[in-house]
């Protein structure tokens, strides 16, 4: 039902650390005393650069990667420009590999940020894996490091899938899946303007072929702290509903826990693996061989494995949820954050059905009967009155999946970005962080609906 550890709740309460130091060290001890924030001006608060076409990957900086054509554009190693040797922290083993990098170029945003997620999506064959680093330019001027975001692979044969911890460099952490500004709210409006990402793909020394990469890129966000958030107008044609299946990751529990756990934690791929199939993705019989025959649903295991995070230690790594979807043939996958209810039905109106981020009490979502520090659930429609449909997969059977919960509330959970817990202390909301897969050559009405939430 809940992440291993919320991430959420864990960055705010690092930040609310720094944040008071940073406190002590003004005269007077007060965070009131240090320099105030300029006063944020109404806008745009997110903003998607994504590299997918020909074109996209001519672009940039190459050593020893080139661009390839064809239906599904995508980047490989033409020439490795040298080996290196990876000692993978979770297994211990030493390994030499060739590799060869792209940077991309620079891209100014039209949204000065406290936060940057990257997604990726390739295709990474035995033998083969990716590195996503990330680096930013702050309002001042200055670069962040380079920021390892993921090092991926979609099976767990070569190396472990894993966030890197302990990156910072005193303004800036990377926290599992997002980088984020330690104290943007003491640090006079300091925030990320600009970033580029460098991807580096490893082979096995003399292969003849190595991982390709559909897409890279990211999305950042600058969303102001907020404990509510107003419900949109439903749309006067919000009745719509998708024939998304259902999945409950109730009906796992306990299965393979080195997996997070075990199925009461697989939130993230079971909503993921509903939208997979929902596109007509399915893993091939053969990939499912390691399942425990007598165990129903045997594909939302390898959907738990296939996203597991070896540092994390769990399958709530977003953009390893979005890499994943996109290893099916013809799907594409990113994280971004909606605005509105109103972006959720402009997606669902074209077909495509939406993963999304919230956390809440019990008594805040009407007809949840749980309470949660940071929940996945899929998105699939809207009914006369504008009540959100999900498939929620904290159910305790397939059938029971599907839910309609009140607009005004599901909107308020998913948008917030801060909440008062059931401690009384205050903790993070995920801003309205969803997770998108659809075609990757969506025809014209998916199209329009992408690009009016801002991800085309």
């Amino acid at each position: 039902m809940t992440e291993p550890t919320p991430r959420r709740a864990v960055l705010v309460a690092a930040l609310a650390v720094a944040a008071a130091a940073t406190a002590a060290a003004v005269p007077g001890g007060s965070a009131s005393a240090a320099t105030p924030a300029a006063p944020r001006l109404p806008g745009p608060t997110v903003d998607n650069r994504f590299w997918y076409s020909y074109a996209h990957w001519l672009a940039g900086t190459h050593r020893g990667t080139t661009a390839v054509g064809g239906s599904r554009p995508g980047l490989e190693i033409g020439a490795a420009v040298g080996r290196t040797e990876y000692a993978d922290p979770h297994t211990g083993r030493k390994t030499t590999w060739e590799y060869a990098t792209w940077t991309s170029p620079v891209h100014r945003s039209t949204v000065p940020a406290t936060e940057a997620i990257a997604s990726w999506n390739a295709r990474t064959p035995a033998g083969t894996w990716i590195q996503i680093e990330l680096r930013g330019t702050y309002t001042d001027g200055t670069p962040t490091p380079w920021y390892v975001m993921g090092r991926w692979a979609s099976g767990d044969g070569d190396i472990r899938r894993t966030s890197v911890d302990g990156q910072t460099d005193g303004r800036s952490t990377v926290w599992t899946d997002t980088l984020a500004l330690d104290t943007p709210a003491a640090t006079a409006g300091l925030r990320i303007a600009a970033w580029q990402l460098r991807l580096t793909l490893h082979r096995q020394p003399g292969a003849e072929r190595g991982p390709t990469v559909w897409l890279a890129g990211a999305m950042v966000s600058d969303v102001p702290d907020r404990f509510t958030v107003a419900a949109s107008a439903p749309s006067a044609r919000s009745a719509h509903e998708l024939k998304v299946p259902r999945y409950s990751q109730e009906v796992h529990a306990g299965q393979y826990p080195e997996y997070d756990n075990g199925g009461e934690a697989w939130c993230s791929p079971t909503s993921s693996q509903m939208i997979i199939e929902y596109w007509g993705g399915r893993p091939a019989p053969s990939a499912l061989t390691w399942v425990n025959p007598g165990y129903a649903d045997p594909q939302i295991c390898h959907a738990a494995r296939s996203t597991y995070d070896a540092a994390y230690k769990g399958c709530g790594n977003w953009p390893f949820n979005a890499a994943y979807a996109a290893t099916y043939h013809g799907l594409a996958g990113v994280v971004t954050r909606l605005t509105s209810l109103t972006d959720l039905e402009t997606l669902v109106r074209a077909g495509i059905p939406a993963i999304t981020s919230q956390s809440f009490r019990p008594e805040e979502l009407t007809g949840a009967g749980y309470g949660t520090a940071g929940h996945l659930m899929t998105v699939i429609g809207f009914t006369a009155a504008g009540d959100v449909i999900a498939n929620d997969p904290n159910s305790p059977d397939n059938p029971a999946v599907r839910r309609v919960y009140r607009r005004a509330e599901w909107e308020n959970i998913w948008l917030r970005t801060k909440r008062t817990g059931v401690s009384g202390k205050v903790t993070s909301g995920s801003g309205g962080i969803c997770y998108l897969y659809a075609p990757a050559l969506p025809n014209r009405a998916q199209i329009r609906a992408l690009r009016a939430v801002g991800v085309l």
